[in-house]
């Protein structure tokens, strides 16, 4: 089924749907995308990639798309754009300043059907990727260009990038989720990727990481999307992180029984290794992971990650690197009834005691974090209490050392019994890098057929 779309912003005469020759939409097409890759058996793999320069992202789009791999397309725009500063965003365009990403609702709506035009289509679709508190023009626009798919969500929007306050978030997204369900009213099942799963990218751990990216998908199915992902970012160790996403299974199975829902998996999103190696070793524990953890899909991370921003070839060799390992690794046969296991438990915990605050999601949200029932380890923000603390153990799982007020019983091995300090925190933040490199310096020279370089 295809159709072109007509959206209607709020206090806004209709906008005119594109001419015939301008892309038209599939319908759901990127959740139909992912849904025939699965039942294929292949992972989805997708860069995080953002250019200012229309031909530049057309080409990045293009390279992704021909790429030896089943990929979608991203779309991810400046930092102006994501705080809305857009007289920023005009200025430096007019100045001929590079942005660190594609400004969309400055170009508008038309500019990015064109830059698309042959390339967004059934078998590849493209995602939008910002990073705002208050994405309510950013949405009006992507859906305006024809584009069904972004991510976001009121707490992983707002507390790590922002200090703007959870109240004003949680209703800039009810809006913002709202408006993105209209697109079902000229038939488009729109998509929408929650964050919670990537919270401040390290030394959260898992049962937070899944119990936050829960409460964001139930926050948008109840402001009327009914397609959503759950994201979850590799954290420290392999089998804790399995162990997360198959309890990520397990409570969305038991809460999502209604609408259409997978798992993404990011490449850790931490300090990254300086080798080539040691970079690469991680992405090949990211794949296996998200095979072995039943995601549908993988957000890629490249080689030169550690010291600059990745060139297209860089972002292409990722995504086949990726593509190949997944290739080789088999898929849990636990997926379809995981046990329950302490993460499964706390993660359980966290969500009904937030479910049980209200039953507006984004008030039992508010409520949550001013009682401190959720509370993100590190983060700063003025609306975190700051009150829960980590710890890695000897082996690189990630433990609590303090809960404060959140609703998670303890271990059956109890709390850890120290806390990070300045120097263990610095530590634990270059645990990953520092292993990949120690162990990728063992192995030598990184082959070029192992590399995956596009020839």
């Amino acid at each position: 089924m295809r159709c072109t779309v007509t959206v209607t912003e709020p206090g806004s005469a209709p906008v005119a749907a594109p001419p015939p020759s301008a892309p038209s939409v599939r319908y759901g097409a990127f959740a139909n995308f992912i849904s025939m890759a699965r039942a294929a058996g292949e992972l989805v793999v997708q860069p995080r990639m953002g250019m200012c320069d229309p031909k530049q992202m057309r080409a990045g789009l293009l390279a992704t798309k021909l790429a030896r791999a089943t990929t979608v397309g991203t779309i991810t725009l400046d930092s102006f754009t994501r705080t809305g500063d857009l007289a920023a965003v005009r200025s430096a365009l007019r100045d001929g300043v590079d942005l660190n990403g594609y400004p969309i609702v400055t170009y508008g709506p038309e500019r990015t059907r064109e830059m698309l035009r042959g390339i967004c289509e059934e078998g590849f679709p493209v995602q939008i990727r910002h990073g705002s508190p208050a994405p309510k023009d950013i949405v009006a626009t992507l859906m305006r260009a024809g584009i069904d798919a972004t991510e976001g969500g009121p707490v992983s929007y707002c507390l790590p990038y922002s200090r703007t306050p959870l109240r004003e978030s949680v209703l800039n997204w009810a809006r913002s989720a709202e408006m993105l369900s209209e697109f079902r009213g000229v038939g488009v099942e729109p998509h929408l990727e929650t964050f919670g799963g990537c919270m401040l990218g390290q030394l959260c751990p898992p049962s937070l990481l899944v119990a936050l990216s829960v409460l964001e998908g139930m926050f948008f199915h109840q402001h009327g999307l009914r397609s959503i992902s759950l994201s979850y970012a590799q954290q420290t160790h392999a089998g804790q992180d399995q162990e997360a996403l198959l309890a990520m299974h397990r409570l969305a199975g038991e809460l999502f029984t209604d609408i259409d829902w997978h798992v993404v998996v990011y490449t850790y999103m931490g300090v990254y290794p300086n080798t080539e190696r040691g970079a690469l070793r991680l992405l090949g524990e990211a794949a296996e992971l998200a095979v072995r953890g039943g995601a549908a899909r993988l957000i890629v991370k490249t080689a030169a990650e550690a010291h600059r921003i990745p060139t297209i070839a860089e972002n292409v060799q990722a995504l086949e690197y990726a593509a190949n390992v997944a290739t080789g690794t088999e898929r849990s046969d636990i997926i379809g009834t995981p046990p329950e296991s302490e993460i499964y438990r706390q993660a359980s915990d966290l969500v009904h005691a937030v479910r049980e605050l209200h039953a507006d999601i984004g008030v039992a949200l508010r409520m949550a974090f001013d009682r401190g029932y959720l509370d993100v380890p590190y983060c700063l923000h003025p609306d975190n209490a700051g009150r829960a603390r980590t710890k890695l153990t000897e082996d690189g799982r990630l433990v609590w050392s303090r809960v404060g007020a959140m609703p998670i019983k303890p271990p059956r091995s109890g709390w850890a019994t120290t806390e990070l300090g300045s120097a263990e925190l610095l530590a634990a933040l270059s645990y990953v890098a520092r292993r990949c490199d120690e162990e990728a310096a063992q192995l030598g020279t990184l082959p070029a057929a192992e590399r995956g370089q596009v020839e």
